[in-house]
């Protein structure tokens, strides 16, 4: 079978591999489509984890079919159409050590191959609406937004600040759409702002040309502040959205695209009685509880560009520009 690896950082290649065989509660699936993420392209230039030890394959989001099962497998059958979870072994509660070091795409090999075998507790089942480069965008992204709003109590009536137009940002505007809640989104691109409102965001920031979005945000609610910020800049954005932030609100961190090195005064957090949590995408019983809700809404995520297999380093170069609107895909 043919599969991309890192076989040294910065260097994709794509290699012949054997064809993985199922071993008891194994389950082997021929891979339709793969998903990218910020973390793939810091993985490739080993930027990530720079003593990852090589080759590995990488990308954690995919979809596919199961060809077929190994002894023991109850879950699935071939021909069922499935998707990767993000770390092969939380499948409920809090996070543990053993679950970190489960991650596809890194310690693990990931999905960016024809085949791949994994547990059969590492894969669920995909709504049957979605396409397969759809249910590729799920494993990380979607399940991110849904652990930091709805998993967090989101209600509706309340409002939400999204940061940019990547895929986590869109997904949690189309959640906080679905429950009924309000979103104020933000982004460098007028044009791109134009399409979140397509999407239902209630009111949006040109960042670049208000620098100061912070103020914006709380003449939007009257001062009061958002009920959710999705933190995906880093350290460098976090002062402006403890300003944003309304007393007792959550801000949720996911990502470092701005910056992950700066000074943080912890006293706003502490006079405005505000929740920061880290969010490292989520469990197998999230991403079951997501999946019924986006069945039930026939919500359909946000896709870019899909690009053919063969073009897989130059999706991730694409990526790397920043100039995409949700996710970005790779068609086997």
């Amino acid at each position: 079978m043919k599969a991309f690896e890192i076989q040294e950082f910065g260097n994709l290649v794509c290699t012949e591999r054997p064809q993985p065989q199922p071993k008891f509660g194994e389950v082997l699936v021929k891979v339709k489509a793969v998903s990218l993420n910020y973390r793939d392209i810091l993985m490739v230039k080993g930027l990530y984890n720079p003593h990852l030890n090589l080759p590995v394959i990488p990308c954690s989001d995919g979809a596919g079919e199961v060809v077929s099962i190994g002894e023991g497998v109850t879950k699935f059958k071939p021909g069922d159409r499935v998707a990767s979870i993000f770390m092969q072994k939380w499948r409920s509660g809090n996070l543990t050590k053993e679950a970190f070091k489960s991650a596809l795409g890194g310690e693990v090999d990931g999905m960016l191959a024809e085949y791949l075998v994994l547990s059969e507790d590492g894969l669920v089942s995909i709504p049957s609406h979605l396409s397969d480069t759809e249910a590729a965008t799920l494993p990380c992204a979607a399940v991110t937004a849904w652990h930091a709003l709805m998993e967090a109590g989101l209600k509706p009536g309340e409002t939400v600040l999204v940061m940019g137009t990547g895929g986590v940002s869109l997904f949690a505007l189309q959640f906080a759409v679905m429950a009924g809640a309000r979103v104020i989104a933000t982004s460098s691109s007028d044009e791109k702002l134009e399409r979140v409102k397509q999407l239902g965001a209630s009111d949006v920031i040109n960042y670049k040309s208000v620098t100061k979005w912070e103020k914006q945000v709380l003449a939007l609610t009257e001062g009061v502040g958002v009920d959710y910020i999705v933190e995906v800049g880093g350290a460098n954005t976090l002062s402006k959205s403890l300003k944003a932030v309304k007393m007792g609100g959550q801000i949720s961190l996911i990502g470092v695209l701005a910056g992950a090195q700066a000074e943080f005064n912890p006293l706003p957090a502490v006079m405005k009685g505000v929740r920061i949590q880290g969010i490292f995408v989520g469990s197998r019983q999230m991403f079951e509880a997501m999946n019924k809700a986006i069945d039930v809404n026939k919500l359909h995520p946000v896709c870019d560009r899909v690009f053919p297999f063969e073009s897989a380093p130059e999706a991730l170069s694409y990526m790397e520009t920043g100039s995409h609107f949700g996710k970005i895909t790779i068609q086997l």
